[in-house]
């Protein structure tokens, strides 16, 4: 636990509960209108939320036929975001393996100066082998080819950012000079899967970079997140295994010379909040009868990587079959860490099939709650007290209203407890997450202005 609460909310076109598009209080009509997410986003900045967060995958990941499944793309999403918007932090999910470095900086660098420094880029590896075929590619790389490039990736996108010194534009009018040559460099990156020379077509963002935010617990993942991540997207059920999975990628972070206090740990979290337990338990429950078990069920294949037509005829009312979580592995060699997740739910709890497609259905594997604002402050503030959590990732099982909900009724109750901001004391991302503004690494330290 270091300083204040982090608090984003992550947003889902309709919401985060898989049947949210059919519940009566949303609107999946309006997911593709920029005003819809305008709104969302000024409701986030009245809780003084740290930041909005959007997902992506370069393919249609989900079942099309029974969920809202398409998305607008979110760098392009977010710089409407940012013009209707003044301090909320505005993270956007971008490919490492389907992109590359020199188009994403510039998107990323764009954002950034276009919003005054709130840009956060979530760096993915992307999971889905379908995206390969959108991009030409026969295969989807495998899992350590992807964080291979990603790593490259990472550091040629810095580089990028950095290849302009922080006083490179001279604006010397009468002289005639824009911006002094000398202090604008090639980056020379020639690695294994990429190369890229340099420099950059923009000046150093307002941040030096945008926050690098990362979301994977698999031991690559932890291992790429010590290294890069300045925020980390995780998901855990329990507060014990939450717990365990900070201090080992604080650890991993010290010893690679980084401030363990520099990686802001944020679980997702998804509530549904209401005046008493049983009101907020009949919410839930509510949600849970408009799925649809075709969907689930090609969810959990996906998840298990398992054909849909070996799950398609599972007995919704029987147990879960433990063959579907063979290859889920344990934490010592956790390449497919949601699985994981999945996986502890089955041993624990035993559900049926259908008890399993609904506790997924909330948010996917990430922990969903009900109760009332002081029960769901309550957990916020365990996890954040015992060192579990920096913040979390607030995932509204609805959009717009569950969003509401949670800034009008739990944000004051962490601000009454002096866990959470009552106003911003910052303009940047970096501000809100209290992050240092990063040294430009191309620069030699004589010339250093944006330590």
């Amino acid at each position: 636990m270091t300083g204040q609460l982090s608090l984003n909310a992550f947003i889902y076109p309709a919401g985060h509960h898989e049947a949210a598009w059919r519940h009566p209080s949303t609107t999946p009509e309006r997911i593709y209108d920029v005003e819809y997410y305008q709104q969302i986003a000024r409701t986030a900045e009245a809780g003084k939320l740290d930041a909005i967060f959007f997902a992506d995958s370069p393919s249609l990941r989900t079942e099309v036929a029974h969920n809202a499944a398409g998305r607008l793309e979110p760098i392009t999403l977010l710089t409407a975001v940012a013009v209707a918007t003044e301090r909320i932090g505005l993270i956007a999910t971008a490919s490492t393996t389907y992109s590359e470095p020199y188009n994403l900086a510039r998107l990323f660098g764009s954002l950034d100066h276009i919003s005054r420094g709130r840009a956060g880029w979530n760096i993915v590896t992307t999971g889905d082998p379908g995206a390969a075929a959108n991009f030409g590619l026969d295969a989807h790389p495998v899992h350590a080819e992807r964080y291979a490039r990603a790593s490259e990736f990472v550091d040629a996108a810095v580089a990028l950012w950095d290849s302009w010194e922080d006083d490179a534009v001279v604006l010397d009018r009468e002289a005639g000079v824009y911006a002094d040559r000398t202090r604008i460099h090639e980056i020379g990156h020639h690695g294994r899967h990429l190369r890229v020379r340099g420099p950059f077509n923009q000046p150093r963002p307002p941040q030096g970079h945008p926050v690098l935010v990362q979301a994977g617990a698999s031991n690559d993942g932890r291992a790429f997140a010590a290294r890069y991540a300045e925020a980390i997207f995780t998901a855990h059920q329990r507060l014990a295994d939450a717990q365990a999975f900070a201090a080992d990628v604080r650890d991993r972070a010290a010893r690679l010379g980084r401030r363990p206090e520099h990686v802001r740990i944020l679980p997702g979290i998804s509530p549904f909040i209401a005046g008493t337990e049983s009101a907020a338990r009949a919410l839930q429950q509510e949600f849970d009868e408009l799925t649809v078990p075709a969907y689930g069920l090609a969810q959990l294949a996906a998840l298990t990587g398992t054909e849909v037509g070996e799950v398609e005829d599972l007995d919704l009312d029987g147990p879960v079959p433990a063959r579907l979580f063979a290859d889920a592995g344990d934490v010592t060699d956790n390449g497919r860490s949601r699985l994981q997740v999945v996986a502890g739910i089955v041993e624990r709890e035993r559900p049926t099939v259908r008890r399993l497609l609904r506790r997924l259905a909330g948010a996917r594997g990430h922990r969903v709650v009900a109760g009332t604002p002081e029960q769901i402050a309550d957990t916020i503030t365990e996890w954040f007290t015992a060192g579990a959590a920096d913040g979390f990732n607030v995932m509204p099982p609805w959009y717009p209203g569950g969003l509401e909900v949670f800034v009008e009724a739990v944000v004051p109750i962490l601000q009454q407890r002096g866990l959470f901001r009552t106003e911003y004391t910052g303009t940047t991302l970096r501000d809100h997450l209290g992050l240092p503004r990063p040294v430009n690494t191309l620069v030699p330290s004589r010339h250093r202005t944006g330590a």
